[in-house]
């Protein structure tokens, strides 16, 4: 009994012989990891036809200025498109300004690098707000937008609104050769 007790307490030893200097030299490391966004998405009709689009922002908080990124990635485009329609729910009530609101390529960023826009596409930008308090984005870039490898992105600098929740914005486009949109996806984005 207490042969086992003694070779407990020398691998106890050991085990803390190597165990407290790890802990000690990872603690400062560990105050510089960035706040890291799950992105956790819930759908209550998890209908086929919805299409999962990706999306960034800024800024989460309620009141807070951000910049909302909306992704258009080569797998979300099948043609070249002459329009693009985004639908805003009639819960975001923020204001909209034709000058805080941009289209551009992209860079999407990740866990090391930034998303940044890399150069302005030049588009006609229309605000509609129908009686319904329904409103939509047009958006009529100057040449087709191709289906090639690069990503697009609309970019809204606003502040975000004033009810937290959650918010689902659909995306449609305009094929080239075509006269009605097509629906390209949904974005589904959080306001704490």
């Amino acid at each position: 009994m207490l042969k086992k007790t003694k070779k407990f307490a020398l691998n106890f030893k050991i085990l803390r012989f190597f165990l407290l200097p790890t802990i000690l030299v990872a603690t400062p490391f560990s105050t510089y990891i960035q706040d890291a966004k799950a992105g956790l998405e819930f759908q209550w009709d998890q209908d086929s036809a919805y299409r999962r689009l990706k999306w960034f922002q800024t800024e989460n908080t309620r009141r807070f200025r951000s910049k909302i990124y909306f992704f258009l990635r080569p797998s979300d485009r099948r043609a070249d498109l002459l329009k693009i329609n985004l639908a805003i729910p009639e819960t975001f009530k923020v204001a909209l300004n034709k000058k805080n609101i941009s289209f551009c390529k992209v860079k999407i960023g990740g866990f090391e690098s930034r998303t940044k826009c890399l150069e302005d596409i030049p588009a006609d930008i229309e605000i509609n707000t129908e009686e319904s308090s329904l409103r939509s984005l047009n958006i009529y870039p100057y040449s087709p937008i191709p289906s090639n490898k690069e990503s697009y992105a609309i970019v809204l600098k606003v502040f975000n609104p004033s009810k937290s929740g959650l918010y689902q914005f659909h995306s449609y486009g305009q094929p080239k050769g075509k006269s009605v949109s097509n629906y390209l996806g949904s974005w589904t984005i959080v306001i704490d």
